[in-house]
């Protein structure tokens, strides 16, 4: 922790710790401190950490299995809800992994972590909150303990420890020699070596060595762990500074708007323009295919009008009307008595039919075999005597 910026309650005041500064303090009311402490934010984002007063944190560890962990963000508030005597929906509960089966805990009131939040709301954004135990330096089978006036830090154990009076840190500390193993060791901070041991237990004493020190020092023997216990988590997670960006930009955002605006306009004209274009040349195809086959439906003109112009151009798929009218036309121009009277053409099908008038049933019966000889196939469907002439029906097609 010794390139980490720490920020303090001490006594009621804030104070913080500069890397590699002195060992006292720098009071943040006073304005040099609050520039020199933005200035080295600044510098170095994440940098920076807040020590969470230790007497308003609880920290135990909690063993978990995988399927628990998947859902613990919501489910802890009530798998410790036996543990507390508060409510929990007064309770922040912040956690962190410190093995495969074992989260790290801290828990703390609601109320303290808004007062921290607006003692700290006029300094740049402090993206970790830390428990002030797991400030001190730890390793395992030790405990840490600092000494500071009339309160005591302890630390004894990877997310273990708090803030006492002084008077207590005998009985607690005994308390817990009777709930677990007691340490290899026990590091003491202080001023006073005799005072200080003397508010070990008998048992402890063995294992204390002394160190003249106070919090700065204890400190920069800290190492913090890849998984930090950080209270900014839920409702109380770093949030965007979206309010200082929109404030930044706003202007930007408000050109950015017009230009869309104006291209948005412009190109609702285009459409629009294109729409009428659109609708008058949709109109001008429909009078063009009227003029050329008034009657009947119009459902798409252009392939109407592309199917008729296949069926007279012939295609793969038929022979098409000029070619049947070509044929049949060279076989009734060597006849001159004979002439058509109506033709009506099948393009599916691909033949026509046709309603010719002869001089006599010879006449015809000639007309259909000169139409055969050209390659074609045709049918009589039926005859009749018209005053001196015979009227028939031919079907003509291609042969089969």
């Amino acid at each position: 922790m010794h390139n980490v910026a720490v920020i303090r309650l001490v006594e009621g005041r804030l104070a913080w710790y500069p890397p590699g500064a002195s060992e006292e303090p720098r009071w943040l009311d006073d304005d040099v401190a609050r520039q020199s402490l933005r200035a080295a934010i600044g510098q170095r984002r994440g940098a920076a950490c807040f020590a969470v007063p230790g007497e308003d944190v609880r920290l135990l560890s909690l063993p978990v299995t995988p399927a628990e962990r998947k859902h613990i963000s919501k489910s802890l508030p009530f798998t410790l809800e036996e543990e507390v005597a508060e409510d929990i929906d007064q309770l922040h509960f912040a956690h962190c992994t410190l093995d495969r089966d074992t989260l790290g805990v801290a828990l703390c009131a609601r109320e303290k972590m808004a007062q921290w939040r607006e003692l700290l709301a006029d300094l740049p954004a402090i993206g970790r909150w830390l428990p002030e135990p797991l400030l001190l330096p730890w390793q395992a089978g030790q405990w840490c303990l600092l000494i500071e006036g009339d309160r005591v830090v302890l630390r004894s154990g990877a997310c273990a420890g708090g803030c006492i009076e002084r008077e207590l840190a005998g009985p607690l500390l005994q308390a817990l020699l009777q709930e677990g193993d007691a340490p290899a060791q026990v590091v003491v901070y202080g001023q006073d070596q005799e005072a200080d041991l003397a508010l070990l237990p008998q048992a402890l004493r063995d294992q204390a060595q002394w160190r003249r020190g106070n919090w700065y020092q204890a400190m920069l023997l800290s190492q913090e762990a890849p998984a930090s216990l950080n209270l900014l988590q839920g409702e109380f997670a770093a949030r965007l500074p979206l309010g200082r960006w929109w404030r930044q930009w706003r202007a930007v955002a408000a050109v950015f708007a017009a230009a869309f605006l104006v291209q948005l306009g412009a190109a609702y004209a285009d459409y629009r323009q294109l729409a009428a274009q659109n609708v008058a040349l949709r109109t001008a195809v429909q009078d063009s295919y009227r003029r050329a086959f008034p009657r009947g439906q119009v459902v798409d003109a252009e392939k109407q009008l592309q199917r008729q112009l296949d069926a007279l151009r012939g295609t793969a798929q038929t022979s098409g009307f000029v070619s049947l009218v070509e044929q049949v036309g060279a076989a009734v121009a060597g006849m001159p008595q004979t002439s058509i009277a109506t033709m009506n053409y099948n393009d599916k099908a691909d033949e026509m039919r046709m309603n010719i008038v002869a001089a006599d049933f010879e006449g015809v019966e000639r007309l259909r075999s000169r139409i055969n000889e050209s390659g074609l196939e045709a049918v009589m469907e039926s005859s009749s005597a018209q005053g001196d002439k015979v009227r028939a029906r031919l079907r003509v097609g291609k042969r089969s």
